[in-house]
Formats: structure tokens, C-alpha cells, sequence
């Protein structure tokens, strides 16, 4: 049971104005290196793939680092997937962004792992209290 004072027990709150635009703008960021990512990981198989791995796993992992939540991991790997499913779609011109082989779909399911990876690995806060408690 937690103790109804502990600062794990409070009721959550609506982010500030600065923290919803911090986010929006990690989400706008993930967009952009999901579209970034989607044109070079075709054009120098398999060098081109690692780089847009490495750009998403980059921005996931940093934003988490400098924010210091998870939060800004998810939002930029969010803009990342919205951008690379929205690509994915078939257009009426009958184009593709993306081609039906093994570096399209190490891509796809790579990109979403380390999405995932990223938001379990970044850090969160820890509360006021015993340090050898939190395992420090």
C-alpha cells in the first residue's frame, strides 16, 4: 500500500503549455525522420537501412535523455509510425514508397522494436526518498 502523502500518489494533471508544445514538436521531429528514413533506407541497402535505424533510435533515446520522461519517446516514435504507416498506403496513382522486399519490412518491424525499446530503456524520475531503496 502507498502511503496517501508519498508523491506517487497524487492525481495526474494536465501537462503545462510548454511540455504539450515540447512534445508536438518531438512528434513533428519523428514525422520527419520517419519520411527521412523512408527515402534513405532503399538507397544504399544495407547502409541506408542501418542509418535510418540509427536516426530513429537516435531521436527516440535522445528525447527521452533530455527530457527525462518517456513520454518524449513515445511522442517522437508516434510521429515516427503515423509518418511510416501514412507511407505505406497505396495511392491512387498506384505509387509506393516503400517496395515489397526484405529491407522495406526490416524497416518496418525494426523501426517499431527499437520504438519500443527506446521508451522501456529511457529514464524516469525517481521520487524523494531512501536512495537504497531506488537501488542507487
Amino acid at each position: 500500500m502507498t502511503d496517501r502523502g508519498s508523491p506517487l500518489a497524487q492525481p495526474l494533471r494536465m501537462p503545462s503549455a510548454g511540455r504539450a508544445l515540447l512534445y508536438l514538436a518531438l512528434f513533428v521531429a519523428g514525422a520527419v525522420v520517419g519520411v527521412a528514413g523512408a527515402l534513405v533506407q532503399p538507397a544504399w541497402f544495407p547502409g541506408g537501412l542501418l542509418l535510418a535505424l540509427a536516426g530513429e533510435a537516435g531521436l527516440c533515446l535522445g528525447a527521452a535523455r533530455a527530457v527525462g520522461t518517456r513520454g518524449a519517446a513515445v511522442a517522437s516514435a508516434a510521429g515516427w509510425a503515423l509518418a511510416v504507416v501514412l507511407l505505406t498506403a497505396s495511392r491512387p496513382e498506384g505509387d509506393f514508397v516503400f517496395a515489397a522486399g526484405s529491407g522495406s519490412y526490416l524497416f518496418l518491424l525494426g523501426g517499431i522494436a527499437l520504438a519500443v525499446m527506446c521508451a522501456t530503456l529511457a529514464p524516469v524520475r525517481q521520487p524523494d526518498g531512501d536512495a537504497a531503496r531506488l537501488g542507487k
